[in-house]
């Protein structure tokens, strides 16, 4: 994985395992929001996570006319603040994302997130850290 010395934009490119993610930041306008200062937790689908979603939703929710529910899905992977997985283990709470949104963070057996799970935890960057995660988390409204 990339050093602490890259951003989460930049950490997630190279990866090589996020392209849907960085596509659909892409199309919601949120790249320079992740490149900066933060700092900023992000449960990042990886793009297995997102090829689980119905065939033809992320071409859809790409084009610029539903730009507003790519960001209001996109915002509910992002957490204020820099919270690492040791943070969370034993524990449940219930952080807002960015969005205005509650997750279930649920650490008392591995990590789940609003029901996906972690599969990598702390990926650090130098504006926060990346949580990988199996699936997409969908707003609940």
């Amino acid at each position: 994985m990339a050093s602490s010395t890259h951003d989460i934009i930049d950490t997630a490119v190279s990866a090589g395992t996020f392209k849907t993610l960085v596509a659909a930041v892409t199309a919601a306008g949120l790249v320079e929001t992740l490149k900066g200062t933060g700092p900023f937790t992000v449960f990042a689908p990886s793009d297995d996570a997102f090829a689980k979603l119905p065939a033809g939703t992320v071409e859809d929710l790409v084009k610029p006319e539903n730009k507003a529910k790519l960001t209001q899905i996109l915002t509910l992977h992002v957490l204020a603040g820099k919270v690492m997985a040791a943070a969370v283990s034993g524990k449940t709470m219930s952080p807002s994302s960015v969005q205005g949104e509650a997750l279930h963070v649920d650490g008392t057996n591995g990590v789940t997130v609003s029901g996906a799970k972690v599969t990598t935890a702390d990926i650090e960057c130098s504006n926060g850290v990346i949580h990988v995660i199996d699936s997409v988390i969908l707003p609940k409204s």
